[in-house]
C-alpha cells in the first residue's frame, strides 16, 4: 500500500516504522476474516484494512475526526489479523502508534477521560486495586448490573510462593490484577515447578508489566512500568535466573516485546532485550521438561481450552498448552472459532461494553458446547470476563497443580 507522510511525520522515528508497516500491506482483506469486529460490525472500518487506511489518511495529513477515534478504539488488538495475513502486516505496532497520534489531536469525551484515567491510576497498583476493588464490592448492590457483572471476588492476599529450594530457579511475574482477583496461579505455577525440581521466585520490587498503559497510549508510564521491572529482575538474572515466567498471557505478550518497546533506550534496550528473550509463558518452561512421571495425571478427561489472543496470535504459541495437556493425559476438546477474541482484551471489556459482551456470549456458547469437564484458559483477563457470565473458568496450571497434588 503506496503512502506519503506529512511533512511533520516524515523522517520520525515513528512515522518511518508506520510508513513501513503499510507498505507491506497488500489490501488484500484476509484479515477481515478473523477479525471479531469486522464479524460483528461488517463495516470496513471496523476491520484490520479499513485502520489501516485511517491511520494512513492520517499520517498523510488528514485531520482525524472523533469517528475515527472510535473505529481505533473498537480495534480489541487481539491480532488475529496477523496470524491471517499472508503479508506479515505487524498491525499492533501500527495501531499503538495511531492510537498515540490520534489521542494527541483528538480530545476524549469528559467521561471517556475519567474511566481511562481510573484505569491507568488504580488497575496497575495492587494496593490500590484492592482498596477501589473492596469498596466497590462494598457498594455493589447499588451499582448497575453491568458494572456488578465485572467486579472480580475478594481474595486473600497472596501469600509467598511455597515450594522447596533447587539449584534451577525462575522468577514469575506476581502481576497487577491477578495478585489480587487470583493469587492461586502462581501458587499452582510454583507446586508444578517445584515437583519438577525448579524453584519459582517472585521479585518484590516488580509490579504491572506496563501492557495496560502502552494500550491505552499512555507510552510514558509503560515505559517507567516496564524499567521498574527490569530493575527489579536484573539482580536475579545476574545471579542464574533461568527464565521470566508468565502465568498470564497478556503479561507475556507485552514482556516478550520489551526489546522493541525500549529499543532506543541508550540505558535500557540492551537489558530490555535479554528480558524479551528469557520470557516464557508458563506452558513453554513446562513443555521443556520430562514429564513421563505424570503422563496419565488427567485421566482422559475432558477439557475445553479457551485459547487467549495473547497467547495464540501475541506469543504465536497456538496449540502448546493443548498438546501439553495432552502429555498430561487430559483430551482437550475442538473449540469453534477458537481463534475469535472473547472480548476481554485488557480494559476493552470496560470500554467498550456491548460489544465486548457479544464476543463473551459467542466464546462462551463455543466452550459450554463441548460439554467438557473443565473450561480452562491461560490469561486473567479472559478468566475474569468470562466468570463474570458465571461460568466456571480457572487457569489451566490449577488445575494440574491440584491433581498433581493429590497423586
Amino acid at each position: 500500500m503506496q503512502t506519503k507522510l506529512a511533512p511533520h511525520y516524515a523522517n520520525t522515528e515513528p512515522g518511518i516504522t508506520a510508513e513501513s508497516i503499510i507498505r507491506s500491506c497488500v489490501h488484500c482483506g484476509f484479515c477481515n476474516a478473523t477479525c471479531p469486529t469486522y464479524q460483528l460490525l461488517g463495516d470496513e472500518r471496523d476491520g484490520p484494512r479499513g485502520r489501516i487506511y485511517l491511520i494512513k489518511q492520517l499520517l498523510e495529513g488528514q485531520t482525524p475526526t472523533v469517528e475515527t477515534q472510535t473505529h481505533l478504539d473498537r480495534c480489541l488488538t487481539c491480532r488475529a489479523c496477523e496470524s491471517t495475513c499472508p503479508s506479515g502486516v505487524e498491525y499492533a505496532k501500527l495501531a499503538d502508534i495511531g492510537r498515540a497520534e490520534i489521542n494527541k489531536q483528538v480530545k476524549r469525551a469528559p467521561v471517556d477521560q475519567l474511566i481511562r484515567m481510573g484505569l491507568l491510576q488504580f488497575v496497575p497498583y495492587p494496593a490500590r486495586f484492592q482498596y477501589v476493588l473492596r469498596l466497590a464490592n462494598f457498594v455493589k448492590p447499588f451499582l448497575p448490573a453491568r458494572l456488578q457483572s465485572k467486579l472480580p471476588p475478594l481474595r486473600r492476599q497472596a501469600i509467598p510462593l511455597t515450594q522447596r529450594t533447587h539449584s534451577r530457579f525462575m522468577l514469575v511475574l506476581a502481576g497487577c490484577v491477578q495478585s489480587i482477583s487470583s493469587p492461586n496461579t502462581n501458587q499452582a505455577a510454583a507446586k508444578v515447578l517445584d515437583m519438577l525440581q525448579i524453584s519459582l521466585l517472585e521479585a518484590p520490587e516488580a509490579g504491572c508489566c506496563g501492557a495496560l498503559a502502552q494500550h491505552l497510549a499512555a507510552e510514558q508510564q509503560a515505559e517507567q512500568q516496564m524499567k521498574r521491572n527490569i530493575d527489579a529482575w536484573w539482580p536475579y538474572i545476574e545471579q542464574g535466573c533461568e527464565a521470566l515466567v508468565m502465568t498470564a498471557s497478556g503479561c507475556g505478550s507485552t514482556v516478550k516485546e520489551y526489546g522493541y518497546l525500549l529499543r532506543n533506550d541508550a540505558v535500557y534496550a540492551s537489558k530490555a532485550a535479554k528480558i524479551s528473550e528469557l520470557c516464557k509463558d508458563i506452558a513453554e518452561v513446562i513443555a521443556a521438561e520430562d514429564l513421563s512421571a505424570w503422563s496419565h495425571l488427567g485421566d482422559g478427561k475432558d477439557i475445553a481450552f479457551q485459547s487467549p489472543c495473547s497467547l495464540q496470535h501475541g506469543q504465536q504459541l497456538s496449540g502448546v498448552v493443548e498438546t501439553l495437556l495432552q502429555r498430561f493425559g487430559y483430551s482437550p476438546l475442538p473449540i469453534n472459532d477458537n481463534h475469535l477474541c472473547c472480548g476481554s482484551a485488557g480494559s476493552y471489556s470496560l470500554l467498550q461494553p456491548e460489544l465486548s459482551q457479544q464476543l463473551r456470549s459467542q466464546k462462551l456458547a463455543a466452550l459450554t458446547a463441548a460439554q467438557a469437564d473443565h473450561i480452562v484458559t491461560a490469561n486473567i483477563g479472559c478468566q475474569l470476563h468470562l466468570s463474570s457470565a458465571d461460568c466456571s473458568i480457572n487457569h489451566w496450571i490449577e488445575m494440574v497443580a491440584e491433581q498433581m497434588t493429590a497423586k
